[in-house]
């Protein structure tokens, strides 16, 4: 599982004209899921996720979390972060999770967000999505399963 998070002062999510989903300050997460991916995995993203101190204190360092600044939560698919350009310029994307199985997951996650307490919006799942954001920072961590 990788998720790109983005700490932003707002984003959203438009699909053939519609916001589908926004939020203010908080999080724009970037989800993709691999074959291997399970509620393993999904959880300890999760975790890490919801606990990373990456908003400024009363001093100017990232030591305040999405929960201590009442932050919010914009969830977004995205399979291309498992693309494979070793061989071609062409991307392949055969590590990517199983359409059906992938948005399983992916409402999963969303659902386990909102039991933690917080507001999460969403894209549409496999739609083409038009995602704007105000990066704040600019502050963008990269989370793999495989590494953490």
């Amino acid at each position: 599982m990788r998720i790109v998070v983005q700490r932003v002062k707002e984003a959203s999510c438009v699909v053939d004209g519609i916001v589908t989903g926004k939020c203010d300050k908080g999080f724009l997460l970037f989800i993709g899921y691999n074959n291997n991916d399970t509620i393993k995995e999904q959880e300890k993203c999760l975790k890490k996720v919801l606990g990373l101190r990456i908003f400024e204190d009363e001093n100017g360092k990232m030591n305040k979390s999405l929960k201590d600044i009442g932050g919010n939560i914009l969830a977004i698919s995205q399979f291309t972060l498992y693309a494979d350009c070793k061989h071609g310029n062409r991307p392949s994307f055969t590590e990517a999770m199983e359409y059906n199985k992938a948005n399983s997951m992916y409402l999963e996650f969303v659902e386990m967000v909102r039991k933690e307490g917080y507001h999460i919006e969403t894209g549409v799942f496999g739609a083409d999505m038009k995602i704007s954001l105000l990066n704040d920072g600019p502050v963008t961590i990269i989370l793999d399963t495989d590494n953490l």
